[in-house]
């Protein structure tokens, strides 16, 4: 499965940005290979409606869950809509690396 975390840079050892539509990175992860992939957002900058167009680049990713600090209500309508799971960490200082290791650990539960 493929799972997305926002990310605020193009590292393992970035941190968890808070913000889901204006994140500066997704790390896409896939449980399956093990393999990350870093997109940069191209919608943070947007003046308006930055949540549903990350919402629309998440899903011709191709991620089935998506791990952010918090989410507005107009994206978990859409997400709701297309199946996929939403994951919140209140903890801005996790490392996508730490993010990465809570998932692996919970799939082999």
């Amino acid at each position: 499965m493929k799972i997305a975390i926002t990310s605020t840079g193009n590292s393992l050892d970035s941190l968890i940005d808070s913000r889901f539509g204006r994140c500066s990175y997704f790390v896409v992860y896939d449980t399956v290979t093990g393999s990350t992939e870093f997109v940069p957002n191209k919608n943070k900058d947007n003046i308006e409606g930055a949540g549903p167009a990350s919402v629309q680049l998440i899903a011709t990713l191709g991620a089935k869950k998506v791990v952010s600090g918090e989410f507005g209500a107009k994206v978990k309508a859409i997400f709701d809509q297309l199946q996929v799971q939403l994951v919140v960490i209140n903890d801005p200082d996790k490392k996508v690396s730490d993010i990465i290791e809570i998932l692996n650990r919970n799939n082999h539960n």
